[in-house]
């Protein structure tokens, strides 16, 4: 109870910089803006830094793994949750960003995009609800808006074309999957769907598997659009795949 009331075992001050490795691009080396992650290894950048580097490359700056051999911009995503929190801790950071932004527009002669005029007003209510110290209880009309908003915003990929798939274990040293009916992305690729597998049937790594359609080896780059065009075109059925340990293990 004495440990309870001390201040010192209950307030830790953490300096800004003790965690600017991890709000900070490793492209730019400048806080996050437009935060972006890679879907495939997690590792997050500026969105411009991004973008501009996977013109030329399709690994992750970081950790180099493969994103897609084609197609890497597909595969990294807005970073809402890491972009809030980076708001959060660098004071100022929103403000002068936001008014960058309205000024490159202005400098051009254009509109100030929607999503920036929104920005800008949430700021601005955010800050002056901060100046009066109190926080006025959210209506229930506008608190249910926003919550079906923010679920248009993480739909997860359920509004992309659908993909219904059968995977079956064709080798004796695996066991099945309970439910081997599965519907998803069209954009989800074969490496997403070994991640899966392993994680089903707790294997120690996703690289010990196969998959196959038609008995051919599916690359774990391809989409399962790519393998429904290529392999399933004319079938009427769910596409069927069948997974193994890789020939090396059997």
């Amino acid at each position: 109870m004495a440990a309870l009331g001390n201040p010192e075992m209950l307030t830790r001050k953490i300096k800004l910089w003790d965690i600017n490795a991890h709000i900070t691009c490793r492209l730019c080396e400048g806080y996050l803006i437009d935060a972006t992650t890679v879907t495939e290894c997690l590792h997050t950048f500026c969105r411009s830094c991004l973008v501009k580097y996977l013109e030329e490359n399709n690994t992750c700056p970081t950790c180099r793994i493969v994103i897609h051999q084609s197609h890497p911009l597909q595969y990294i995503g807005h970073d809402r949750t890491m972009q809030d929190i980076v708001y959060k801790l660098v004071p100022g950071l929103q403000e002068a960003e936001m008014k960058k932004q309205r000024e490159f527009y202005q400098k051009l002669g254009m509109e100030v995009p929607g999503d920036i005029k929104g920005e800008l007003c949430n700021m601005k209510t955010h800050l002056d609800t901060q100046r009066n110290g109190e926080l006025k209880s959210e209506d229930p009309a506008n608190k249910e808006a926003g919550e079906e908003k923010a679920e248009e915003d993480n739909d997860y990929h359920r509004s992309d074309e659908q993909v219904s798939i059968c995977l079956e274990c064709n080798s004796s040293k695996l066991r099945g999957l309970k439910r081997k009916w599965i519907r998803c992305s069209a954009q989800a690729t074969v490496l997403h769907l070994k991640k899966f597998i392993a994680k089903k049937l707790n294997l120690t790594s996703f690289n010990e598997l196969d998959i196959l359609c038609n008995e051919e080896i599916l690359g774990k780059d391809h989409t399962l659009k790519f393998v429904v065009v290529t392999r399933w075109r004319f079938k009427k059925s769910p596409l069927l795949l069948h997974y193994r340990p890789k020939m090396d293990l059997l």
